[in-house]
């Protein structure tokens, strides 16, 4: 049975907080599988919608920026993704930290996202 599930890994580089960009195309984040030497930070979002021109930060309705909290982002593990705020993104880059206070990584840490189609219940 197909799932129609993806995967595709970005990297953030030696000393920095934000990863290389992912497109998405027609699906939608649903996990990430931590790199096993991760340095603990939370994990939030830029999504572009220009193809790559334009990165913004990710937040929710009520204005808050879209976070994996540390507590929830383990090292060599696979992190679950409640997938509605990810809906319609095309271009994805992932942060270590937050925008207020990024967390640069002690070595390159490759991230592997996971992503599905979402099909409608129509």
């Amino acid at each position: 049975m197909a799932r129609h599930k993806s995967t595709a890994t970005v990297t953030i580089a030696n000393g920095t907080s934000l990863s290389s960009a992912v497109g998405l195309g027609e699906k939608t984040l649903i996990g990430i599988i931590v790199s096993a030497a991760w340095t603990a930070a939370d994990l939030t979002f830029q999504a572009s919608e220009d193809a790559g021109v334009t990165w913004l930060n990710v937040f929710d309705q009520a204005g808050v920026e879209l976070k994996i909290a540390t507590a929830g982002v383990v090292a060599g593990q696979r992190v679950s993704i409640d997938p509605t705020p990810f809906i319609g993104i095309d271009m994805l880059k992932i942060r270590s930290g937050t925008n207020a206070a990024p967390v640069n990584q002690g070595a390159a840490r490759t991230l592997t996202l996971i992503s599905r189609k979402i099909y409608s219940s129509d």
